[in-house]
């Protein structure tokens, strides 16, 4: 890709160190990816961009000429008397904050065999607040806290919150085809999951087009199956805590009914509604606080109903007719809702739509649009352009980020039509304050002030995965006495401790065998690996951690490369990054970078090397494919002659490898540092000052003549 390579070099001589662009490894074959789409993005800083759907035109009162007195209105304000407007503050923030996930990297993930596309967690919410989370509130119920996982293949897994992390329970061969929809009920106690996966059976002269399995929670049982004679999309329980009932309901892929169950029951429909909506349902919420229902169609109609007959919108909302309310934002819009999300206060609600994904979030009992923000790809690349995107990315980067990005939002419409769970841009979840939204974009997982109206976390912004379904832990260990507000505010130690939490946000991401855990613990915090293989990993996979035969021996503390300018000694981080130093080590014993040159030198940034064919397009790991990036947090470009992987983005290192010879943070958790020059420095620099082409490849070549490991 000379174009490329051209156009980084020109670049890297006309601008400041610090705007230099990454070292990157070159291919031909996704130079369409390489430059975004048809511009470079600029790197730049974002913040929550929202609309505020309750704020009015300002009018400006002006003068019609007219000098008679008794034709002049109210004279305005003089401009020292006009009142400023002050800044909404949300009490307690940080102590919201404090009850919230913060490392930026996921500590944990664990595996399924196949594709994860659901997560949901048990537990009993309190409907008078959020007493985990709001010191105000002093309202406390059992919690089940269980999480339940799906997969593509059918599969569903049980695991308990423990004190710190979660622990497996029970793994269920569930349906033969993808699990359509998952839900838990209110109390926590009970599981729904819908499969389409009965076709061509029948059961008292009528086909079963699917079925829906019931599990006992706290037992981790199934102990109900429903077969069905539709096939179904969406399940809701509409009963809360308390309630003798056990009410499941079902919706229709090829119509509008919505049929309601007795989840212990033996399959017979309790209600069938049909006059409800007028297309397919394919979002559903339950309000336990005011016992009502919010549903949502595949054309954007939103509804409020009782789950009871005659099936009408409750007496205590605030509004008679819907045009008096928000409600009718994605008719106007001409948008597809994708994903609903009910605050644990039940006072909001949240809502996805594309195809220009935008969360939109509103007011339950009045209906009304309170916030709108726009995370489309059009707005997400103006940010990205004007620097106001909150998260710094370099151009390539940027570039696979939107490629996914579309790939995503295709398929989330098509996952609408075709009834397949799973493939949505993500669904949002509320802290138990009410007073927090979070939701997956493309930059990172967004934590969103709807108070002030600022985004207070990214979760995840460094992470090479696109993440998707969200669900929130913010429990904390029993206690006998009551929080008082004096208590939750305090600085007291031993209050502190008593109070200990592991707020947990479990994330699936776009086309991962995994489920991932952000906490307040960074992955860096505790010595282990993140990734944890509780299923057995593919062949790929077990090549690529095997040890292999190539490295010889021990990986070595230190390297000699010796060149056609002298020699470098560089010590290397095994302990720290053993896989990238495995991979150096590995090749430099099989000779493989003896007689490469260094095809890109650029003055006050860095000298790169490792390609065989010499242009920055080849090369390969020691085990043939690419992997994954190895990051520390004592590692960082902060002084020269540091030695680093080039890459074509995250997950790409091969053989290609850099030696900074100035500072180069802006290249910190992007590239895996590995070592770092102990003598020869002259050697670097008298490389760094050879004449270069346009391209930034010296004009005579500058060789490795072999590397030694010690």
């Amino acid at each position: 890709m000379p174009s490329e390579a051209t156009n980084l070099g020109k670049r890297a001589r006309e601008i400041d160190a610090v705007d230099f662009e990454a070292p990157v490894v070159l291919e031909p074959a996704v130079e369409s990816a390489t430059n975004g789409h048809g511009a470079e993005q600029q790197n730049g800083e974002r913040s929550a961009a929202p609309t505020d759907g309750d704020q009015q035109p300002v009018e400006e009162d002006g003068d019609d000429g007219d000098d008679d007195d008794d034709d002049f209105g109210p004279m305005p304000l003089p401009a020292g008397a006009v009142p400023t407007k002050k800044r909404k503050v949300l009490a307690h923030e940080k102590l919201y904050l404090d009850h919230l996930p913060s490392a930026d990297r996921y500590y944990k993930s664990f595996m399924h065999r196949d594709t994860v596309t659901g997560v949901v967690l048990t537990r009993a919410t309190a409907v008078q607040g959020a007493p985990y989370t709001d010191p105000t509130v002093n309202v406390f119920v059992r919690r089940t806290d269980f999480l339940i996982t799906s997969s593509v293949d059918g599969h569903l897994k049980f695991w308990k919150k423990q004190a710190e992390g979660i622990e497996f329970v029970k793994h269920y061969r569930t349906h033969l085809s993808p699990i359509v929809a998952i839900a838990a009920s209110d109390d926590g106690k009970s599981l729904a999951s819908l499969g389409s996966d009965q076709g061509g059976k029948t059961v008292e002269g009528w086909e079963v087009r699917g079925s829906a399995k019931v599990f006992d929670v706290e037992n981790f049982d199934m102990i109900n199956i429903l077969k069905l004679p539709f096939n179904p999309r969406i399940c809701c329980w509409l009963h809360g805590r308390g309630d003798g009932r056990s009410l499941l309901a079902i919706t229709d892929f090829d119509s509008p009914t919505i049929r309601i169950y007795d989840g212990r029951g033996d399959g017979k429909p309790l209600h069938v509604i049909e006059s409800l909506h007028r297309k397919s349902v394919h979002l559903m919420a339950y309000n336990p606080l005011y016992d009502t229902v919010i549903s949502i169609d595949v054309g954007g109609m939103v509804e409020y109903w009782e789950p009871r007959e005659p099936f009408e919108k409750p007496d205590s909302v605030e509004w008679t007719n819907k045009s008096a309310t928000g409600l009718y934002e994605f008719k106007k819009s001409k948008s597809t809702p994708v994903a609903l999300s009910l605050a644990p206060t039940s006072d909001s609600f949240a809502v996805l739509s594309l195809p220009e994904l935008r969360l939109t979030t509103f007011n339950f009992l009045t209906g009304k649009l309170h916030r709108a923000y726009d995370e489309s790809l059009t707005a997400t690349q103006e940010m990205q352009q004007a620097g106001t995107a909150g998260v710094k990315m370099d151009s390539m980067e940027f570039g696979r980020r939107l490629a996914t990005e579309r790939e995503l939002e295709k398929g989330a419409m098509e996952a609408v039509l075709e009834n397949r769970s799973g493939f949505s841009v993500g669904a949002p979840v509320w802290d138990e304050g009410g007073k927090f939204v979070i939701y997956p974009t493309m930059l990172g997982i967004k934590v969103v002030n709807t108070v002030t109206n600022k985004v207070s976390r990214m979760l995840g912004k460094d992470e090479t995965v696109r993440y998707l379904n969200l669900a929130l832990y913010q429990g904390v260990p029993p206690k006998k006495g009551i929080t008082t507000l004096a208590m939750a505010t305090s600085e007291n130690p031993l209050l502190n401790q008593t109070e200990e939490r592991d707020p947990t946000l479990f994330c699936t991401a776009w086309k991962r065998p995994r489920f991932y855990l952000f906490t307040r613990s960074s992955p860096d915090d505790k010595s282990h690996d993140r990734d944890i293989f509780n299923e057995k990993p593919t062949r790929d996979e077990m090549q690529i951690a095997a040890p292999t035969a190539s490295a010889q021996g021990p990986l070595g503390k230190k390297a000699v490369i010796h060149t056609t300018k002298g020699d470098i000694t560089f010590e290397l981080f095994a302990d720290l990054v053993p896989k990238t130093v495995e991979n150096f080590v590995g090749l430099a014993r099989k000779h493989y970078y003896d007689e490469i040159i260094f095809h890109r030198v650029i003055p006050k940034f860095m000298l790169q090397t490792g390609d065989p064919l010499g242009d920055g397009t080849g090369g390969e790991s020691l085990w043939g494919s690419a992997f994954e990036d190895e990051f520390h947090p004592t590692l960082k470009h902060d002084r020269p002659y540091t030695l680093s992987m080039a890459n074509a983005g995250p997950r790409t290192n091969g053989s290609q490898f850099f030696i900074t010879t100035v500072p180069a943070p802006w290249l910190d958790n992007k590239h895996s540092i590995f070592g770092r020059a102990t003598s020869g420095m002259d050697v670097i620099h008298a490389i760094e000052n050879v004449r270069t082409d346009k391209t930034d490849k010296p004009y005579d070549d500058v060789r490795i003549v072999s590397v030694d490991i010690e």
